[in-house]
């Protein structure tokens, strides 16, 4: 069991990485990556919140939905039980770190719409994944999330100390350098266990 979920740990933060080979979760990949300070903390408010969706999702899909013939409500119920989750963190937040809360602006509230949120209580309600798997995917994926937004965003900082050509500067560079990441975390997808 625990070999089962250091594995699945591993191919979710890695092999299937959620941003750069789902590709869920760019907008605020993209749009909180400018400073390693910032990124990690969103990064962490993310792995929060995933972690503890994917075990607040799968316990309403077991105990209410699926006893009751009510599963293609999932999604809806889903989306519900992400947006309070996220209103917990906000004001969680807001209270004990007004700066951090500040800094990360409107990406905290758009960890509500953030289909990577979503799309991991949807996957391992359809890989039919225990409790504890359940919530050792949405801890892996969301580690995933935190490692590559961290990674976008040391490179972004290097940015502003080198000569990027002009017709490079702004988004262009850092749609390239997230397509040079995906394409090196396509190297995971060989890892045989």
């Amino acid at each position: 069991m625990e070999t089962s979920l250091i594995l699945i740990i591993i191919a979710t933060a890695f092999v299937n990485n959620v941003v750069l080979s789902q590709f869920l979760g760019i907008c605020s990949f993209l749009g909180v990556s400018k400073q390693v300070k910032t990124s990690a903390s969103l990064g962490t408010a993310v792995l929060f919140v995933i972690t503890l969706s994917s075990a607040v999702t799968h316990i309403v899909y077991t105990l209410v939905l699926a006893p009751l013939n009510l599963t293609f409500l999932k999604t809806i119920v889903f989306i519900l039980v992400i947006a309070a989750l996220v209103q917990i963190v906000e004001m969680f937040l807001k209270k004990k770190a007004p700066q951090l809360h500040k800094s990360l602006g409107i990406y905290l509230p758009l960890i509500t719409t953030n289909c990577a949120v979503l799309g991991v209580a949807l996957k391992n309600v359809d890989m039919e994944y225990g409790f504890a798997q359940s919530v050792t995917a949405g801890f892996g994926t969301a580690l995933g999330f935190l490692i590559a937004i961290v990674l976008l965003a040391a490179i972004r900082e290097r940015f502003d100390d080198s000569d990027v050509p002009e017709a490079f500067k702004g988004a262009p560079i850092v749609f390239v350098s997230a397509a040079l990441m995906a394409i090196a975390f396509i190297g995971f997808s060989g890892i045989k266990f």
